[in-house]
């Protein structure tokens, strides 16, 4: 099941914390990775829930209707 994209933007927010306070380099680019990841994993589940919502009403207006 999909988590919720408050989850991943509580992940984001997590790898954005910890890039701040690494002093590797290479740790803060790879924590910027995930954090640009888990940032695009909810700006996705936002838009799958916002095509399930339009998709929804009219599934059942269609079913009403038959």
């Amino acid at each position: 099941m999909a988590q919720s994209p408050a989850y991943y933007l509580q992940q984001a927010e997590v790898c954005a914390q910890a890039a701040e306070i690494t002093p590797l380099e290479n740790q803060r680019a790879t924590l910027l990775r995930s954090q640009a990841a888990w940032l695009a994993l909810a700006a996705r589940e936002l838009a799958v829930q916002a095509a399930r919502a339009e998709r929804q009403p009219a599934a059942t207006k269609e079913h009403d209707d038959a």
